[in-house]
């Protein structure tokens, strides 16, 4: 059977086309994913993600257990509230799960892990902090919305008491605060500003209504996946697995390497560094008419590669995808559709960010 968040009857009661995804019946969208996508993008739109899994650490050696857990450096979260996004990975250095941190205070942080993962994240986490004096607390819960939008903040400020909307007005980048009951984060999946917040479930399905009246759009995951495609963000097993490192992924940017500090897989990334990273994540955009999907063969100058993430851009008006393919490959490179050769072009992701086409895309 399904599992349903507690804003299941929400979806329902809107029209939601609901969907198996990892497990839960979550909307895909609630008429037309384009729509909710340009919501997002010009204004405001909001996801329920309760499907996610909120996991509390908490210990005297929480720091220390981190560190060793996760592949960016959790020294860098130095000021109560700051977060990071990072990487779990295996011995292999095979990426088991994506994630973000929050560091509350010397004994507590908090991450936030995916719902298709949740069972292999929480047997690898517990199985790793058994060395460790920390406790592992999941908080099933916690409901979560995500808000976002160049008008996203804004809607939630204005449902918040007077107080709390100053503090939460503060709030920078990739930081959080508690406020009550509620846990706002400025970060999300999309590419544009705006607040994924946890909550109990109760109050949840009081504030999805409060920012429906408030004329904030309800938006599924068609649209999340389009926005964050757009955004050149990784989605778990399609851009990124437990059988390929972060170095062929696109986030070399979130390990922490630089210093004497062991963690899981650093070995065998160090071993990949110096043998050579065969393989590159990189964005294409397609010049003729056709549809870029998951799986399509790649042809560079260098040899072959393939898609691993591909959609229509309702920013660009065109195909788009996100490619692994060799390191040395430049320019341009062909796609082969239903055994069709199209011409792209080989981009740096992002593609769009901030309601806008980035520069150099197209």
């Amino acid at each position: 059977m399904l599992k349903h968040t507690p804003l299941y009857n929400a979806h329902v009661a809107a029209g939601a086309r609901m969907v198996d995804f990892g497990g839960w019946e979550m909307p895909i969208n609630y008429g037309s994913q384009i729509e909710e996508h340009h919501k997002v993008r010009q204004a405001a739109g909001m996801f329920d993600v309760s499907h996610m899994t909120v996991v509390d650490i908490n210990g005297a050696q929480a720091r220390h257990f981190l560190s060793y857990l996760l592949a960016n450096d959790v020294a860098k979260l130095n000021s109560p509230g700051r977060a990071f996004y990072t990487c779990m990975l295996n011995e292999k250095g095979g990426v088991i799960d994506d994630l973000i941190t929050y560091f509350l205070d010397e004994t507590y942080f908090r991450m936030v892990v995916n719902a298709a993962t949740h069972d292999k994240d929480m047997a690898w986490i517990e199985q790793q902090a058994r060395a460790f004096d920390v406790i592992v607390t999941e908080q099933p819960e916690l409901a979560m919305i995500a808000v976002q939008g160049p008008e996203a903040r804004a809607a939630v400020l204005a449902l918040l008491p007077e107080g709390d909307a100053l503090n939460a007005a503060e709030l920078k980048p990739f930081s959080a605060g508690q406020f009550g009951d509620i846990f706002i984060a400025r970060t999300g999946y999309t590419g544009e500003d705006g607040f994924e917040i946890s909550l109990p479930a109760e109050a949840a399905v009081v504030l999805w209504d409060q920012l429906l009246a408030a004329g904030v759009a309800p938006c599924g995951l068609g649209a999340r996946d389009t926005l964050r495609l757009e955004a050149g963000m990784n989605l778990y097993g399609q851009d990124m697995d437990e059988n390929v490192t972060p170095l062929e992924s696109g986030l070399g940017w979130t390990l922490g390497m630089k210093d004497d500090r062991d963690f899981i897989g650093k070995k065998a990334l160090l071993d990949q560094k110096t043998q050579g990273v065969e393989n590159k994540l990189v964005g294409l955009v397609l010049k003729d008419r056709g549809v870029l999907r998951p799986g399509q063969r790649i042809i560079t100058d260098a040899g072959e590669g393939v898609t691993t993430s591909g959609s229509f851009s309702p920013t660009l008006q065109k195909a788009i995808a996100l490619a692994r393919i060799p390191v040395s490959a430049t320019g341009a490179c062909q796609v082969d559709i239903r055994g069709r050769l199209l011409e792209c072009g080989i981009v740096r992701p992002p593609f769009a960010r901030n309601g806008m086409v980035c520069e150099g895309v197209i």
